[in-house]
C-alpha cells in the first residue's frame, strides 16, 4: 500500500496545505499594516511605548512562529493558545496606550492581525474550534469597548462567521480526504485480487482443465485424478470469481503470485523473465508474439519494430495468449487462428482472429456468472490495466475477433 499512501499525502497537500501557506502570508501582510497604521498616528497615542513595546512583541512573534503556520501538525495547541493570547493581550491594550478612537470604535493595536489568530484555530480545530477562538475575542473586544456597539457586533459577527465557515470547509476536505484515501485502497486491493486472478486463470485453472481432460481420456485412476482435479477448478472458479483473496496478505498473495508465474506455459516464458524490467527501454512486441505461430495460428507483423514500454508490451503479450487459450478450448481442433499486429501513429492494435464457430449470444455473461473469467480478467482486465480497451466481436457460425487497442503515451 506504499503508492496509496503515497498518493493520500498528495492529496492532503492539494487541498490544506494551500490555506496554511494563506495564513502565513496574511499574518506577515497583517503584521505589517497594524504597525504602519500606528506609526500613522503615532502622535494621538498617550502612551506609545506601550504600542511600540506591543508591536516589537507581536512581529517577533510573527516571524519567529512562521514554521508553526506551515501545517497542522506543527500547529500545536500550545502554540495556538499563546498566539491568541497575543491578540486578545493586543485588544486590551489598547485603551492603555492612550489612543481615544481604540474605545470609540477605531482599530485596536493588532487591528486585523486578530484575525489571523482565529484562522489558526478554524484550519487546525475545525468550526468549533473556530467558534470557541472568536467567541473569546469577541468577549476581548467587548470589555474593551467598555459595552456592546453596533460596530463591536458587526466587527465580532464578521470574524466569528467567516472563521467558522473556514473551520467548516476544512472538516469537509479532511473527510473527503479520508474518504478518496479509502476509496484508494480499495482500488489497490480490487487490483491486486484481479491480478491474481489473471494469473490463476492464466495458469492454475488451465492446468486443472488440462489434468481433468487427461484423466478422463485416459481413465482408471487417471479418470479420478481428473475427477479432483475437476472439483478443484470449480472451487478456484468460485474463489476467484467471489473475490475473497484479502488484500492484507500482500506478501503471502505476493510469494502466491510467484509461484504461480513458475508454472507459465512456454510460449509466455520470454515476457515472464522480464517481469523486474519496467523501467528499461522500449522493447519490440513482436518477439513476444512471434512464438505463437505454428501450423494453425497465422502471425502478421510489421516491418519494422513495434516498440512499447516493457510492462504494456508483456501484458499485452499475456492478453494475446489468452486469447490464443480461448480459441484453442472453444473453436475446436480444427480452427485456424490469425494474429495481426498494427503499429498506428497514436495505438498498438493486435487482432485476434478465428475461423471456429463464433460464440453464442449471452455465452460470455454465462461465462462470468460460472467464474470463467478469461475475456473479463485476462484480456480485457489486462488491457484496462494498461490504459487500454479489448472488444469482442463474434458472429455465431462465422467466429471471432478480439481487438486489442494500447494508445501510444504522448
Amino acid at each position: 500500500m506504499g503508492s496509496t499512501a503515497g498518493r493520500e499525502r498528495v492529496v492532503r497537500m492539494s487541498v490544506e496545505q494551500p490555506l496554511w501557506r494563506a495564513l502565513r502570508g496574511y499574518r506577515l501582510l497583517t503584521m505589517v499594516y497594524a504597525i504602519g497604521l500606528f506609526a500613522s498616528a503615532y502622535e494621538v497615542y498617550e502612551r506609545p511605548w506601550v504600542a511600540v513595546a506591543y508591536f516589537a512583541v507581536m512581529a517577533v512573534w510573527t516571524v519567529a512562529t512562521l514554521p508553526q503556520v506551515s501545517g497542522a501538525r506543527r500547529c500545536t495547541k500550545r502554540f495556538l493558545t499563546a498566539d491568541l493570547a497575543i491578540a486578545v493581550a493586543g485588544i486590551l491594550l489598547s485603551p492603555v496606550a492612550g489612543h481615544e478612537r481604540a474605545v470609540t470604535g477605531g482599530s485596536t493595536l493588532p487591528s486585523i492581525w486578530t484575525a489571523g489568530a482565529v484562522l489558526a484555530w478554524a484550519l487546525k480545530g475545525g468550526w468549533r474550534w473556530a467558534a470557541s477562538a472568536s467567541l473569546l475575542v469577541g468577549a476581548a473586544n467587548v470589555i474593551q469597548r467598555g459595552g456592546l456597539s453596533r460596530s463591536t457586533l458587526h466587527n465580532v459577527l464578521l470574524v466569528c462567521i467567516a472563521s467558522i465557515a473556514i473551520g467548516y470547509v476544512v472538516e469537509v476536505a479532511r473527510a473527503s480526504e479520508r474518504t478518496l484515501a479509502r476509496a484508494l485502497e480499495i482500488e489497490a486491493a480490487t487490483r491486486e485480487r484481479e491480478r491474481l486472478a489473471r494469473d490463476i486463470h492464466d495458469n492454475v485453472l488451465q492446468v486443472l482443465a488440462m489434468v481433468q481432460r487427461r484423466g478422463n481420456a485416459l481413465g482408471g485412476e487417471a479418470a479420478e485424478i481428473g475427477r479432483m482435479a475437476g472439483e478443484q477448478e470449480v472451487a478456484l472458479r468460485t474463489l476467484v470469481a467471489g473475490g475473497l483473496m484479502p488484500a492484507s496478505r500482500a506478501s503471502e498473495d505476493a510469494a502466491q503470485g510467484a509461484v504461480v508465474r513458475a508454472v507459465d506455459e512456454p510460449d509466455r516464458a520470454g515476457f515472464a523473465d522480464d517481469a523486474g524490467a519496467d523501467d528499461a527501454e522500449p522493447r519490440d512486441l513482436r518477439p513476444l508474439l512471434a512464438g505463437h505461430a505454428s501450423a494453425r495460428v497465422t502471425f502478421a507483423e510489421p516491418g519494422a519494430p513495434v516498440l512499447m514500454p516493457p510492462a504494456a508490451a508483456r501484458e499485452l503479450a499475456a492478453a494475446v495468449s489468452a486469447a490464443l487459450d480461448n480459441v484453442r478450448r472453444h473453436a475446436g481442433e480444427d480452427a485456424h487462428a490469425w494474429i495481426l499486429v498494427e503499429d498506428d501513429p497514436d495505438a498498438v492494435i493486435v487482432t485476434v482472429r478465428d475461423d471456429g464457430p463464433g460464440i453464442p449470444e449471452g455465452r460470455l455473461a454465462q461465462a462470468e456468472g460460472e467464474g470463467r473469467l478469461g475475456v473479463a480478467l485476462s484480456i480485457r482486465g489486462r488491457l484496462r490495466d494498461i490504459g487500454g480497451t479489448a472488444e469482442l466481436v463474434s458472429v455465431p457460425g462465422q467466429g471471432a475477433e478480439v481487438e486489442l487497442n494500447v494508445p501510444k503515451k504522448k
